[in-house]
């Protein structure tokens, strides 16, 4: 998500000639786009102003100007702080008003001419929650990559008792669906051959109907978007995330078995394998309810692979907890998963309760969930040695002549290849597999080209 922001952030600076510098010391304008979902973000966020206050001071030694920014999730949930913390920072900003960037900076502008010779004048906080989105205010995407992001949901009502979401992002709001199909088709045509549907429960997208819809609908689900953006000439694969089980309804699942394009992948995150876990975590799901959409999931499309989250060591865990969660992972064998020893989010109803767990169990916990998911990670790569994968390519590699690219199971592909590549569909015969990525060849009747070491 904000990935998908800050390119939004790029699209409005450019009408006031900003373009990007990968040397901080030489910007006038430095952002920091934060998120707030791991402990001790705020620290992070404190230490790296330290250093761009450095560059602020040098440059303001030369006669020049550097205007600090913090925007995102820690903005939202810190607000004032910041500026208190770290008077030299001009503009705080929560990720619902960053489209009102350009008329901060000309605030701060008119500010400083205002006060020339007086010092520094006192930042801008701007962290409401506006009646109107902030989508109807930002400009149309400038450019896209291979693989593009776009936001069509956002917030939560879910109220996760170990989460800040509903509080930094606001309650779920979903976009129209004609403006997703408007952006869909622009980043296609900017060059995007894959797009991921973006949103805190994306599932949950309950958008505006086209007035054109062909049934009549007044309202489309996440299933009914996903058809409708599978017909986009030039469009070759889509996904979303996060989802959340709640959401996960008969249309969506069908889709999966429906829509071509739709990768066989999906990232639904369960957070744990017991019910008095998930009960206090205020998920609204059981184990087994989580279990049988895994179930039906692959019943619709039989090669779909699946990720997750696990949070581990949350308030009350006991080994009879831990064990549970074990044996969910050992029943849907997932392709990928994150996993996170608990951290107290200020704020949120799990911080103050009772039975914490101690740090070193925590660790201890942490390590075999993950030694565990580890190995069904590879012996899922393993499972697609022989096999021809389609890989799309979408950046350069660390090594020089490098392509990397990605399978449809979001397996890394590494590959020396010609730079004419990137962008491109292109089967890869897979030979050998690895933790965290994929070895092959390509097929093409006129070239095979070796795998990078």
């Amino acid at each position: 998500m904000n990935v998908y922001d800050s390119d939004r952030i790029k699209d409005l600076l450019k009408p006031l000639n900003y373009q990007l510098t990968d040397d901080p010391a030489q910007a006038d304008l430095s952002i920091l786009n934060t998120c707030h979902i791991r402990e001790k973000a705020e620290q992070k966020v404190y230490s790296d102003l330290g250093r761009l206050r450095q560059h602020q001071t040098n440059r303001r030694q030369q006669g020049d100007e550097m205007l600090i920014a913090v925007g995102g999730c820690v903005a939202q949930a810190e607000g004032e702080e910041i500026l208190r913390q770290a008077p030299y920072v001009s503009m705080v900003f929560g990720p619902q008003t960053y489209h009102r960037l350009p008329e901060m900076i000309a605030q701060m502008t008119r500010q400083k001419d205002a006060r020339k010779g007086r010092g520094a004048g006192r930042g801008i906080v701007d962290t409401d929650f506006p009646v109107e989105s902030k989508f109807d205010s930002l400009p149309t995407p400038q450019s896209s990559s291979v693989s593009a992001f776009l936001s069509i949901q956002e917030g939560c009502d879910k109220f996760c008792t170990f989460c800040v979401v509903p509080y930094t992002r606001g309650t779920e709001y979903s976009r129209p669906a004609g403006d997703i199909l408007q952006e869909a088709r622009r980043l296609v045509e900017l060059g995007a051959k894959e797009i991921t549907l973006l949103g805190q429960n994306v599932n949950a997208y309950h958008g505006q109907a086209p007035h054109l819809s062909s049934h009549g609908d007044q309202e489309w689900g996440l299933g009914r978007l996903l058809h409708e953006l599978a017909t986009i000439d030039g469009l070759h694969r889509l996904r979303y995330m996060t989802s959340h089980p709640r959401d996960m309804d008969q249309d969506l699942i069908d889709a999966h078995g429906q829509i071509p394009q739709l990768m066989p992948f999906l990232h639904l995150p369960v957070q744990s394998g017991s019910d008095a876990l998930l009960k206090t975590m205020n998920r609204k799901h059981t184990a087994k309810d989580y279990l049988d959409i895994i179930d039906r999931l692959r019943k619709a499309r039989p090669d779909i692979a699946f990720s997750s989250d696990f949070i581990i060591g949350f308030p009350g865990e006991t080994q009879q907890d831990h064990q549970a969660t074990l044996d969910l992972v050992r029943q849907v064998d997932f392709a990928q998963a994150y996993s996170f020893k608990y951290s107290v989010r200020p704020g949120t109803p799990a911080g103050s309760m009772d039975g914490q767990v101690a740090e070193t169990l925590k660790t201890e916990r942490l390590y075999e969930i993950q030694d565990l998911l580890k190995e069904q990670q590879w012996a899922f790569n393993k499972t697609k040695v022989g096999t021809v994968q389609s890989v799309l390519f979408d950046r350069i590699g660390k090594v020089p002549g490098q392509i990397l690219g990605k399978t449809p199971y979001m397996q890394s592909v590494p590959l020396e290849a010609p730079k004419r590549l990137l962008g491109c569909l292109t089967d890869v015969l897979i030979k050998e597999a690895y933790a965290n990525s994929m070895m092959g060849i390509i097929l093409d009747s006129l070239e095979s080209i070796s795998v990078a070491a």
